[in-house]
């Protein structure tokens, strides 16, 4: 049996909550590696719907381990009312069932003030942030000055850490025209928190280790999408992380080695949220169509996600960059009643075509994307859990987005209920 690292191979949204819980049932840690509470993931069991943020999807399966590794940066405001809320639908969470990596960044008010500041700010030119302040927090992470979790247990740390932290914003607050921090009232604001968010921290790279040497399976959690990376997406319309497979080692403590197998999760056709690139975006009845039948509005901001059709080039690209062994393609029954399908194959600019994105935002700018078109069908999909169950069209469209994207469809989706999936591949077993 091999570990298994889950990433969104496109802009986020493409439904990996479901197949995280899915998978779960198989492993017995689940761990998440990077992004904050800005990514949301919903879970529907047994007709009950869970929405998490922070949380690993596996805290809602009795009897598995959680954790959140060096990789996430924690908002532990929110951490806290999402284990209240889970708590309301019968979910305990403890630190005998979660474990906060000690090295974890903070995210602290500041930071969500600094992100709204800057966005409201930056007028036409803003990226379109959540406002959770992600960004901020990773800035203040790479140039040394976080607070971080264990910070917390030692108040003369906290004070040295929250000076390095005044003298670096307080500037920054300065040019925006706001008023300086006060140190004081941060610090009280995390010594009360400290006694009901230290209790979780643990070193979870060690965690890890053993479980991986007792022969327990891990589940690797990304969050958002490849094309938000924010070395290889559409910069700068990305988050502040690395949302491709590799930073599934780095960001829970675990070497290369151990991630197994790839799994990249892929919606049957695009969305994305926020501003930003987007070469098959629909600004017609078809996009509005998708986007109505997949019910796009964002876990975490409610925010209408744009619609488009299934981009083949991106896929490769992403697969390529994360060395995804299978997809799950998640949101088929969405395509029924369709004519006839569209998918990306390539680009044209400027008359020459590309089978890649550039990474150039003036080439992106000019893209015009080379369809293929395919027949639909009328049947439906929505709950088919065997191939059998499928229209011949519709096979006909998993089996050609596996030849374009040049990786086979381990699993396919075919409504949010968890059970309403066909395995091809079980990944565990790779």
């Amino acid at each position: 049996m091999t570990n298994v690292a889950v990433v969104g191979a496109q802009w986020g949204d493409e439904g990996k909550g479901k197949i995280v819980d899915w998978l779960s049932e198989r492993a017995d840690v689940v761990v998440r590696f990077q992004g904050g509470h800005n990514a949301g993931h919903t879970l529907v069991i047994d007709g009950k719907v869970y929405k998490l943020s922070l949380l690993p999807s596996g805290i809602v399966r009795p009897g598995k381990q959680s954790a959140i590794g060096s990789g996430v940066v924690l908002d532990p405001w929110a951490l806290l009312d999402e284990i209240e809320r889970i708590a309301e639908l019968g979910v305990e969470v403890g630190p005998d069932r979660l474990k906060i990596a000690e090295t974890v960044p903070l995210i602290l008010p500041v930071h969500r003030d600094l992100d709204r500041l800057r966005e409201e700010a930056a007028g036409k030119a803003k990226i379109g942030t959540t406002g959770r302040g992600i960004g901020p927090a990773y800035e203040d992470k790479v140039g040394r000055r976080a607070i971080r979790l264990g910070d917390l247990a030692d108040e003369q740390t906290l004070d040295d850490r929250i000076d390095r932290l005044l003298a670096h914003h307080d500037p920054l607050r300065k040019g925006l025209g706001e008023a300086p921090l006060d140190g004081a009232a941060l610090k009280a604001e995390l010594l009360e928190i400290a006694p009901r968010i230290l209790p979780f921290a643990a070193p979870v790279w060690r965690e890890l280790d053993q479980a991986r040497r007792a022969g327990k399976r891990i589940l690797f959690e990304g969050a958002q999408g490849a094309l938000l990376d924010i070395d290889y997406g559409t910069y700068p319309f990305v988050t502040s992380s690395n949302t491709t497979a590799g930073q599934a080692a780095s960001g829970s403590g675990m070497g290369p080695g151990s991630v197994g197998y790839v799994l990249g999760i892929v919606k049957a056709y695009t969305t994305r949220v926020g501003a930003g690139p987007f070469p098959t975006e629909l600004d017609d009845a078809v996009g509005q169509r998708l986007g109505e039948r997949g019910r796009e509005f964002g876990t975490v901001t409610g925010r209408k996600r744009r619609c488009g059709w299934f981009d083949a080039a991106l896929v490769r690209q992403t697969a390529a960059i994360s060395g995804i062994k299978g997809v799950a393609l998640t949101k088929l029954d969405v395509l029924d009643g369709f004519e006839e399908l569209k998918i990306c194959t390539g680009y044209r600019i400027d008359g020459r075509e590309y089978d890649f994105l550039p990474a150039a935002a003036a080439l992106q700018a000019k893209v015009e994307p080379i369809y293929e078109t395919l027949p639909g069908w009328s049947e439906s999909t929505e709950g088919a859990r065997r191939w059998a169950d499928l229209p011949a069209a519709a096979i006909k469209y998993v089996k050609r987005v596996e030849e374009l994207i040049d990786t086979p469809v381990a699993l396919l989706s075919t409504s949010p209920e968890r059970d309403d999936t066909i395995l091809v591949t079980d990944p565990f077993a790779d």
